[in-house]
């Protein structure tokens, strides 16, 4: 459905943003107005119609206007691109902004972080080793900052959550290898509430676990399957003023929302009836792909989502972004207030 009106809350379907300049997103993060950083990976073509990187890899931040409307969206820069020297990247995994909205990207393959002017795209450094020591790194995925400018990493190869100042000094780590309450098997995505809490998508033990900024466990959501409130392998997590919960069920290729109080809620499959902008210019400048699409029984599986890695809800337009990795999009849903259902008895 592209609305879903449940438990006193309304999802509504916008629109979906990705095509050409917008490739396998594995993370989003919102700026100030109608900006958004988007991370890209993959085997794709890149903006401007220059030649591929090595191995036809590409691996960029894209800074985009994104309006409310579809076609609404425009493609501004692009920071970083694939390599191993400063300012590249080889396998970046996840994004976050600070108060100043400089970019913090982390690098499983390097084992880094580095960090950028998002006004001018100027690298401004970068900090992070490889090793299982304070401050050290294995495979950091998700990062998330709080009101503090400090910087929380998900270290997953070493099974746990690390915490830093913005600069990279270490300030304090939890977690170890394990299913039991505090532990992780490879943790992937991290958010932070308004209220301080810091969420973590427990990859591996299919669960998504709530912690105080210090790391002490407080609960935790959803357990192994396909049904209502289950997960399967979950990547990526948000959290929204009201406290809801959103977290990426990467194999089962859908979103799950759960209450506060971890109740479940809802899913969201992916509701992209029409093509984006850069997509739809894609098919019409391509005869032989407008005929394929129209021999297919049904489009319907091009609506839904294929393996979402990340999500973000943006305050500023009560929205959900959703990185929709496979399809090479977002997928943007509105959370509406007030939503009334119109009267057909009448």
């Amino acid at each position: 459905m592209l609305t879903v009106t449940v438990s006193g809350r309304t999802y509504d379907f916008s629109h979906a943003v990705g095509g050409y300049f917008l490739a396998q997103p594995v993370g989003v993060a919102v700026g100030a107005g109608d900006t958004v950083y988007v991370l890209n990976r993959g085997i794709e073509g890149v903006p401007g119609g220059r030649p591929l990187e090595p191995n036809g890899y590409m691996a960029r931040v894209g800074k985009y206007t994104m309006g409310t409307v579809a076609g609404d969206e425009e493609f501004v820069a692009e920071y970083g691109k694939y390599g191993a020297t400063d300012g590249q990247f080889i396998w970046p995994t996840a994004i976050a902004l600070d108060s100043q909205e400089k970019l913090y990207i982390t690098d499983e393959w390097l084992n880094r972080i580095s960090v950028y002017d998002t006004g001018d795209g100027t690298l401004l450094g970068m900090w992070g080793t490889s090793g299982e020591g304070d401050g050290e790194l294995n495979g950091p995925s998700g990062i998330a900052i709080d009101r503090q400018d400090d910087v929380y990493v998900v270290d997953s190869r070493n099974h746990r959550v690390q915490k830093f100042t913005k600069d990279g000094k270490h300030l304090n780590k939890w977690g170890s290898l394990g299913s039991g309450d505090g532990q992780f098997d490879s943790p992937w995505g991290i958010t932070i509430d308004h209220e301080g809490y810091v969420y973590v998508a427990d990859h591996k033990n299919n669960r998504v676990q709530k912690f105080t900024a210090q790391g002490e466990y407080v609960t935790r959501f959803g357990t192994y399957g396909a049904g209502q409130g289950e997960l399967d392998r979950p990547s990526g997590v948000a959290v929204d003023p009201d406290g809801d919960v959103y977290v990426c069920d990467w194999v089962n290729n859908r979103v799950q929302i759960f209450a506060p109080d971890g109740r479940f809620i809802t899913s969201l499959v992916g509701d992209a009836q029409q093509l984006a902008k850069w997509h739809l210019q894609t098919v019409e400048a391509n005869a032989d792909v407008m005929k394929a699409r129209r021999r297919v029984y049904s489009l319907e599986p091009e609506w839904r989502l294929s393996l979402p890695t990340a999500l973000t809800f943006d305050t500023q337009k009560s929205r959900l972004l959703i990185a929709d990795t496979q399809r090479g999009r977002l997928q943007i849903y509105n959370k509406v207030r007030g939503y009334l259902e119109p009267q057909f008895n009448l």
